[in-house]
């Protein structure tokens, strides 16, 4: 079982950095924000978007969608990074992150952000939702997926695992849910606070067909949701191992990094020049 990523294991692109430069324009906009959580989240994001989920950025309520949950909604910078990305919301509104005249919050709004389909921050609510999505779909005879990202400290909450049963229960194959497995809470490592392993057998027993992968290693990642759903009949499970505050050394598995609520020149200058770097 692959338990852990090294730092040096990859290298970013310049797409994962250019996703990531648009993250730290937010922050720098707002002058704070989630930056661990929201880094260890771009491979997930990216692969999802690019290569999984069916959407019309012109049209974000469009009926046979894909519905994507951002369950851990204080990652939420990685996800409007993709949206912008994706021509969902322009990239001047990442300049008025947690401003009172933007859109974008520090938890995603479904009120008020286009592409973003539930309102999360208070966790262990996107897998219940999502369960209900995708219940709903098979009601109306409806085709379209349900996606579930979620972060390890947050299934430490009891309502992930009621929904993941109802999910095996209902044989749910058009739902998955995917870990973003950085082992690293607001104030101390998962294994410490709450620890989770066996992590992969916890979702087995729970009925979930699962794989693990290097949730920074893109082509792994593509790998694994091509295979979508794993199993007929049965909800996946994708532990994603990744390292909070990826692709800034100064960050790499700090938890003083995993909020801030301002950024002093210094931090400015260290995470401009690491995206300036080849």
């Amino acid at each position: 079982m692959k338990t852990a990523v090294s730092e040096s294991d990859l290298r970013l692109d310049s797409r994962s950095r250019d996703l990531r430069a648009l993250i730290v324009r937010a922050l720098i906009g707002g002058n704070r924000g989630h930056f661990g959580s929201s880094m260890s989240l771009v491979e997930i994001l990216r692969v999802l978007y690019d290569d999984y989920l069916c959407f019309r950025p012109d049209e974000p309520d469009w009926v046979e969608r894909d519905r994507l949950i951002l369950s851990k909604g204080h990652g939420c910078l990685a996800l409007y990074a993709l949206l912008v990305d994706k021509g969902f919301i322009s990239h001047g509104a990442l300049d008025s992150f947690c401003h009172s005249t933007g859109i974008l919050g520090g938890h995603p709004d479904a009120l008020k952000v286009p592409g973003v389909e539930a309102s999360t921050g208070a966790l262990g609510h996107g897998l219940p939702i999502g369960v209900g999505m995708a219940l709903a779909a098979r009601i109306r005879h409806q085709c379209h997926r349900v996606v579930v990202v979620t972060g390890d400290g947050e299934i430490n909450e009891g309502s992930n695992w009621e929904a993941a049963m109802s999910a095996s229960n209902h044989g749910l194959d058009t739902i998955s849910v995917f870990v973003d497995y950085n082992k690293l809470q607001s104030y101390g490592g998962t294994a410490e606070v709450c620890d989770l392993e066996p992590l992969a057998e916890k979702w087995r027993s729970f009925g979930f067909s699962v794989r693990e992968v290097d949730g920074h290693d893109v082509t792994a990642l593509h790998s694994c949701v091509r295979a979508l759903p794993f199993e007929p009949a049965k909800p996946s499970a994708v532990i994603c191992h990744t390292i909070k505050g990826k692709g800034f050394d100064f960050a790499e598995g700090q938890a003083t990094w995993h909020h801030r609520s301002r950024f002093s020149p210094e931090d400015i200058a260290r995470m401009r020049s690491v995206l300036k770097q080849d």
